[in-house]
């Protein structure tokens, strides 16, 4: 037999081709995603064709002894990757069979030259008994395919002549009985796993992170499907745990995973779709593309997956959705380090990072004036809490109006527009009509559902609000979308124990330690709530404040530090609208003169958070006729509904 580690010719079996001079795989003449240690089995497996490769050989030829690695472990990661590159399975092998407690074995049919004969690899002119044997069995194989194929063209004869006598009444009867069948497992929800950057350059991780968040918005987009949000995703970005593991803990029938690789004005996605119970990769596709035409790029991908998964988007869908345009490239890549400083801010609330994010999106739009999505990041950068300040508003109105004009179609622009106009504007009922087209237009849009889901509470309508509130948990389960709503409906237990453990998973945000505290001060829980604000400060840079409300506390007990924590919010910094905030502390401490001159103050300044005055936290001072007349003012509805608290 040839050396097969020396031939100069690539070595082909089925659709797949190797060389082993480049080290590469393609996949009928596209380059397959494998990594270094799955191509060099793959080399050793198809040197001894038919012959079983053992452990010991794998450890010696790969994995030195020198090596700090756990064989086993690093030898089944890197079979399964090498199964998954090929499409190949454990359980029904079609190359790479596996002994058990022995080695492995390709058994797929090996050609050399490509002529794809089936002859395996070095086979002699002369042969002995054993390859006389071989070669009759291969003849009665062939001949019984021969019968097959005769026999199916006979079959195929007889449809044609069917449909000449009556094409429409079995064309449809026709296209079933010949379809592949359920070869695909139903798949109702995946997660798209953040894309492996292979540019080599650390400083490229924001591209990567970029396009993962444009594949997860077109895919969610399919109606049916069930796609988890990126937030809720990106934990794994560096993880050693299993697809099947991930998709247990995300509750996904599919993952998709992939690559990203940028070379100058071009990128190329590599992307696999894989039934993650099983761990079966049922689709791979390589892309290669003008970075001008990546949004189109992340809609053909998208739709490839839907394809595999047997959905489909409706003519209703289509209609509402504008085909992505080309962008231009500068514009983009600002675009994308806006994404990346706004992702920062969201983690650590440092103002300076929203900023920075702010200053690349209006770099995008002035390179880009039609570049809807730079657009609408450009107004939520504006937006601290739950509105922008007077000063801001209207910026950040004329650029949900410019996304608007330039993409009708983009969902998120509608749910941001939805929250200015419920939080700023307080004009309810356009809220209520923007909402809805956003989640028309996205049904899997997280944003969309949770911030439906506060609008539905602000207007007294819990049960709908709480169906949100579950849709947006179902779609982002590695983060908490349900705490707040059963706070705001006055289930303060049920609130405290999602709260707690949000804090466990993500104790670097500070928004998590300030809705721990909020349930601990409506428990009567001070202390603890004090605490929890000392974090606050401590997470969105204001280590004086969280300093000073802990020497009061000390000092003079829970009331004092409560005051003192009124007067920290009342004059921090990069943080203007939350008046309303003041108010409820003082709320907390029973001083309703105080806290109705903050609540006047949050009028005059349109603060966000008076939309909010029918939930259950305002219950102590809700029969104060200055209470009736401020709801009457904000515009809010009279709802006969009435929070948890009270029933």
């Amino acid at each position: 037999m040839p050396d097969v580690s020396t031939s100069r010719e690539p070595i082909r079996f089925n659709v797949f081709e190797v060389d082993l001079r480049s080290g590469e795989v393609r996949k009928d003449g596209v380059k397959v995603k494998l990594q270094e240690q799955p191509f060099q089995i793959l080399q050793l497996l198809l040197e001894h064709p038919g012959d079983v490769v053992t452990r010991d050989e794998l450890q010696r030829r790969i994995w030195p002894a020198d090596t700090f690695v756990d064989f086993n472990q690093g030898l089944y990661n890197a079979i399964k990757r090498l199964r998954e590159a090929l499409g190949d399975t454990a359980e029904t092998p079609r190359f790479i069979e596996t002994l058990p407690k022995r080695g492995y074995r390709f058994i797929g049919t090996v050609n050399e030259n490509g002529d794809h004969s089936g002859a395996p690899v070095g086979q002699a002119a002369v042969q002995g008994p054993q390859e006389s044997s071989s070669i009759a069995e291969s003849a009665r194989i062939s001949h019984k395919w021969r019968r097959i194929v005769v026999s199916l063209l006979a079959a195929t004869a007889a449809v044609v002549v069917i449909l000449a006598v009556a094409p429409g009444r079995v064309a449809a009867n026709v296209r079933r009985w010949f379809s592949p069948g359920p070869s695909v497992p139903a798949i109702h929800s995946l997660a798209v796993l953040p894309l492996q950057n292979l540019s080599g350059d650390p400083n490229q991780e924001y591209f990567a992170d970029g396009m993962t968040e444009e594949l997860i918005t077109e895919l969610s987009r399919i109606s049916g499907l069930r796609v988890i949000s990126r937030t809720s995703v990106m934990r794994y970005k560096k993880t050693d745990k299993s697809l099947p593991e991930i998709a247990r803990e995300l509750n996904v029938d599919a993952i998709v995973e992939g690559s990203v690789l940028r070379s100058e004005d071009r990128v190329r996605i590599t992307a696999q779709l894989i039934y993650a119970p099983k761990d079966t990769n049922l689709w791979a596709e390589a892309y290669d593309r003008d970075l001008r035409d990546v949004l189109n790029l992340q809609a053909n991908v998208a739709s490839d997956v839907a394809q595999q998964i047997h959905s489909q988007v409706t003519s209703h869908e289509t209609a509402g959705r504008s085909r992505p345009r080309p962008v231009n490239l500068a514009a983009l890549d600002a675009y994308l380090k806006g994404e990346y400083h706004t992702q920062r801010f969201g983690s650590g609330g440092d103002p300076e990072e929203r900023y920075r994010a702010a200053e690349y999106f209006r770099q995008a739009t002035r390179i880009d004036p039609g570049f809807a999505r730079a657009w609408v990041e450009l107004a939520v950068a504006y937006i601290t809490n739950v509105a922008p300040s007077q000063k801001e508003a209207p910026i950040v109105k004329d650029a949900l109006e410019k996304a608007l004009a330039a993409d009708p179609g983009l969902s998120d622009a509608h749910s941001w527009m939805a929250r200015f106009k419920e939080c700023h504007d307080w004009d309810f009922a356009a809220a209520e009509q923007e909402f809805r087209r956003a989640i028309e237009l996205d049904p899997n849009s997280t944003l969309a559902h949770d911030y439906y889901g506060d609008y539905l509470n602000n207007m007294g309508r819990w049960r709908e609000a709480e169906r949100e509130e579950q849709l947006a948990q179902a779609l982002d389960p590695n983060n908490d979308h349900l705490s707040i709503g059963l706070y705001n409906r006055g289930d303060y237990d049920r609130a405290l124990e999602l709260a707690r453990n949000q804090v466990e998973l993500h104790p670097e945000v500070g928004a998590n330690h300030w809705n721990l505290s909020n349930v601990y001060f409506a428990l009567g829980r001070y202390p603890e709530g004090i605490a929890e604000v000392q974090t606050t400060f401590r997470q969105y840079g204001y280590p004086e404040a969280a300093s000073a409300l802990a020497k009061t506390y000390a000092a003079n007990g829970y009331q004092a530090a409560l005051r003192r924590y009124a007067k920290e919010l009342a004059t921090v910094q990069g943080n203007p609208a939350c008046p309303t905030m003041v108010a409820n502390v003082y709320r907390i401490l029973g001083d309703k003169d105080e806290a109705f001159k903050w609540l006047e103050r949050g009028f005059v300044e349109r603060d966000g958070f008076l939309v909010g005055l029918n939930v259950a936290e305002f219950d102590s001072i809700r029969g104060d006729p200055r209470f009736d007349d401020l709801v009457r003012r904000v515009g809010l509805p009279k709802t006969d509904v009435v929070p948890l608290s009270k029933r």
